[in-house]
């Protein structure tokens, strides 16, 4: 089963949609409550804030994790050796963020916020017994007033060919969190490992909204759910001389949320960070 297409609209959304999640990891939804005006608007605006100076005086914070990350701090993926190409800025609602760009973004925060709540209504109304069973609350009750779910503005550059061998702006890996919502970025490039090993191509036409799985997903639900490898190859031709702007919302439960009876929130986030070697 390839990743599939579901319209929000339909009566049958929520089965289509869980089904597609079970099966790949991912789901794409279209129909769906966020504007593409807002999208457009934002990749537009942290396109000009990038390509600026002033996201130097934002640099990250090592010990809250908000702000600037440069591409020669940027995450190496669990298993890799090689950084990825790209830069980031990461945004929660008590971090910093530009004044410029602040109203506009934490609109779009909590837009995808109280979607991506529903999305997990509808994961649990789907899963069988014995897995809805495990969750040691609602599912979307562990995001209810969260701190931690983390909205990151991806800039992978343009490609100029001195790049390290073998690097590519997204090596594979799996999502920390719940479930990543993301909406088709401004250039394709995304890609999912089905269960057979193959890489397949995420739909990603403009407009569509892409969801995955993360690890504490999987783990809240005991395997059932399963985080799946996916990656974001380089572009050939002309594409490598466009910029890609990617805007994933990571949902994070409260810190004090129990996920299974060997993590909380917080302990699995510091293990995997540790890892990614960024705390």
């Amino acid at each position: 089963m390839k990743v599939q297409v579901v319209d929000y609209r339909a009566d049958d959304a929520p089965e289509k949609f869980v089904k597609s999640l079970r099966e790949t990891g991912f789901g794409v939804l279209i129909n769906h409550p966020i504007k593409q005006d807002i999208v457009e608007s934002i990749y537009q605006n942290w396109q000009a804030f990038f390509n600026g100076e002033e996201k130097h005086e934002l640099a990250y914070d090592p010990s809250t994790q908000d702000g600037y990350f440069a591409p020669e701090i940027s995450e190496t993926a669990k298993g890799h050796t090689k950084k990825d190409i790209k830069e980031y800025y990461h945004i929660y609602p008590w971090g910093r963020i530009p004044a410029s760009l602040k109203d506009e973004i934490m609109a779009y925060y909590k837009l995808a916020s109280d979607l991506a709540a529903e999305l997990l209504d509808w994961v649990e109304q789907h899963s069988p017994a014995d897995v809805a069973a495990k969750y040691y609350e609602p599912l979307s009750n562990m995001i209810k007033d969260t701190p931690n779910t983390l909205l990151r503005v991806l800039h992978y550059p343009p490609l100029t060919g001195d790049e390290e061998p073998g690097a590519i702006r997204a090596a594979a890996h799996e999502d920390i969190n719940l479930l990543t919502i993301l909406p088709a970025a401004n250039e394709p490039g995304l890609q999912v490992k089905l269960k057979d090993g193959t890489w397949s191509d995420v739909p990603c036409d403009f407009g569509s909204l892409i969801i995955n799985i993360g690890d504490m997903l999987q783990e809240a639900s005991g395997g059932y759910f399963p985080s799946t490898s996916h990656r974001v190859i380089n572009p050939t031709g002309k594409g490598s001389t466009k910029s890609r702007i990617s805007l994933p919302l990571f949902l994070h439960p409260r810190d004090e949320v129990r996920l299974s009876e060997r993590h909380t929130q917080r302990t699995y986030l510091d293990e995997r960070l540790k890892e990614l070697g960024v705390k």
